[in-house]
């Protein structure tokens, strides 16, 4: 049975998709600092550029970038509707497709028209039959209207077990069946993944035996690892220990863990170094990129106190360096909510001393 789970927090909601107990999909929706997927805006068109095939387009506090193929034949100067087709991520603006509707007025300024759909109201649509639980009230409240019938509250959503693998997502490995484990290197350009560790105490006949059906064994957990961690664009794997001419033989089983992904992500093949070439689509930002910055660093300092032992009867104080006291005060939802789950004023203490997304918590 499928369920989808949401643990709220101060200024953001972690959504859990699970199969009875198994994690199928996560995300974190952050209101205040939203990944803009599927936003409807009025753009202007800065710049055409034959040799990328699109146009630059300007858009409030960035610019996205429209191909040929969704805007044929606009001109510089020219205002547009357009929507976010694939979020902003790896320091590149937001891809852009036309919009339905009427056009913008000429003079009107450039600006959101309609918000996208949140991280919740996406995996609710992926799994229109699921329940979806949430253990707080005022998030409850405020998700009625669309999701209504479907939404319970409960007082806790995540269990220790859950809280364990999700944090885990966070980790540059993940340990994998079989002995094996995974790395994850992130680029501006792709994601490398270092599969290493298989067994080595067979004999050398049967050594490359064992490291074949151990890589084997272990693709459907890596591929649920890629999901879960949202990676996305062009995804290269090292598979653990066999040589390269031997690696190709793999691709019925990997192409086959990549059916359960709803992305419908592909395997391209195998390079002539024996690295497998994956492309999975991408439309929000990748849990390493929403972990990331100032105000992620923030929202986790702000829930750990809520969780911290005596956070509603005494004073909380968080230290934190001034690019997370920036974040946190650029938020004031965030702050609201956290007072309304403690009968004391948080203290907020900027430090200049701390590197930068560096914080630190204390209850007295």
């Amino acid at each position: 049975m499928i369920r989808i789970l949401g643990a709220a927090s101060p200024g953001e909601l972690r959504i859990a998709v699970c199969d009875n107990d198994m994690l199928e999909d996560y995300a974190i929706w952050r209101p205040a600092s939203p990944d803009g997927f599927g936003d409807i805006l009025a753009g202007r068109v800065m710049a055409r550029v034959p040799a990328m095939a699109g146009a630059f387009v300007a858009l409030p506090g960035t610019e996205g970038f429209l191909p040929d193929t969704e805007g044929p034949g606009l001109i510089e100067g020219a205002l547009v509707k357009v929507r976010v087709t694939r979020s902003a991520q790896g320091g590149k603006g937001p891809r852009l497709a036309l919009a339905d509707g009427p056009p913008p007025l000429q003079g009107t300024e450039t600006g959101l028209i309609a918000r996208g759909p949140s991280p919740l109201h996406r995996l609710a649509a992926r799994h229109p039959k699921a329940e979806i639980y949430i253990d707080d009230a005022a998030w409850l409240a405020a998700l009625r209207q669309n999701l209504s019938p479907r939404l319970h509250l409960v007082q806790q959503s995540f269990g220790p077990a859950l809280e364990d693998e999700i944090e885990a997502l966070a980790a540059a490995w993940a340990d994998l069946p079989g002995g094996l484990r995974a790395g994850f290197f992130p680029t501006p350009a792709l994601t490398a993944i270092d599969m290493d560790g298989a067994a080595t105490s067979a004999t050398q006949g049967e050594k490359a035996r064992v490291q074949f059906a151990a890589n084997r064994a272990a693709l459907p957990a890596l591929v649920r690892q890629i999901r879960l961690r949202n990676l996305s664009g062009a995804i290269l794997v090292d598979v653990a220990g066999l040589p390269a001419k031997r690696r190709a033989a793999l691709s019925e089983d990997l192409q086959d863990a990549l059916k359960a992904d709803p992305v419908q992500p592909r395997l391209l093949g195998f390079t002539r170094l024996g690295l497998a070439e994956i492309l999975r689509l991408r439309t929000s930002p990748p849990l390493h990129e929403v972990l990331a910055g100032p105000h992620a660093a923030g929202l986790a300092a702000l829930r750990q106190l809520v969780r911290s032992p005596g956070h509603s009867t005494a004073r909380p104080r968080l230290r934190a360096a001034p690019d997370v006291i920036a974040a946190l005060q650029a938020d004031p939802a965030a702050l609201e909510d956290f007072a309304r789950r403690s009968t004391h004023k948080l203290l907020l203490q900027s430090d200049p001393t701390l590197p930068s997304g560096c914080c630190s918590t204390e209850v007295t």
